[in-house]
């Protein structure tokens, strides 16, 4: 189980992520609450485990403000929201191909209900000539495209969540807590997991115990659906 703790704004929250086992952490590159500028992530990353992946998040962001980022604060990975041009995965791809490590490239998705609708798009992103590395799935609301704290309807995606995952690697967010993420791991089945605002003390601001505790538990609930049955399918 991939797990990313995102919205990171200091090198003490990032560093006790890294060490506590998270597999990555993100950094919010666009207005937020949590947004960090590039000379203060460029401080923070290289004080970082070299093992954790350093995940730069972008909104309505383009390829030469994304590669700038990328290069100057030594990112390993990028999750892009709401891009403009549907070939700038594509674009990043090819610019990074011969660059020492792998570029990690994320596209989020955000789940309405959409039925049909939401399982093609899925599909439609799973091809052999695909860019991405995974896709995040999260919720939305208008005022806002992430950190919410608004879970999407993990039962009504279940089946596209599923169908999907053989061919692409997917990462559940929206909502997500100490709490609710092993139930959120039991029905999506997904290959990552993404945590903001549920462990937090203050936007911004993370919370050591509840840190912990979500990536206790996310490995815990990974380890329990290895050979458990799916939960909410009918004859399981």
């Amino acid at each position: 189980m991939w797990i990313k703790i995102c919205g990171n704004t200091t090198l003490e929250d990032a560093r006790f992520a890294a060490e506590a086992g998270a597999d990555a952490v993100g950094f919010v590159f666009a207005p937020s609450p949590r947004q960090v500028e590039v000379d203060l992530a460029r401080k923070i990353i290289p004080k970082l485990p070299s093992q954790v992946e350093k995940i730069g998040v972008f909104v309505d962001a383009d390829f030469d403000q994304i590669v700038s980022t990328v290069t100057g604060c030594s990112l390993t990975g990028v999750q892009i929201h709401r891009a403009s041009n549907a070939l700038l995965p594509f674009q990043l791809r090819e610019h990074f191909a011969h660059s020492p490590g792998h570029l990690k490239i994320l596209l989020a998705l955000h789940y309405k209900e959409q039925g049909r609708q939401f399982e093609n798009q899925l599909l439609a992103l799973s091809g052999n000539d695909s860019p991405l590395d995974g896709v995040l799935v999260d919720s939305s609301t208008k005022q806002a495209v992430g950190g919410t704290g608004t879970s999407f309807n993990w039962a009504a995606a279940q089946s596209s969540f599923l169908r999907a995952a053989p061919h692409l690697r997917l990462i559940a967010a929206g909502g997500l807590a100490p709490e609710n993420v092993k139930q959120a791991i039991h029905v999506l089945r997904p290959w990552g997991v993404d945590v903001v605002s549920g462990v937090e003390s203050a936007p911004g601001k993370k919370d050591p115990s509840r840190v912990l505790a979500f990536i206790q538990a996310a490995h815990q609930a990974a380890s329990e659906t290895i050979e458990a049955p799916v939960a909410g399918l009918s004859g399981s």
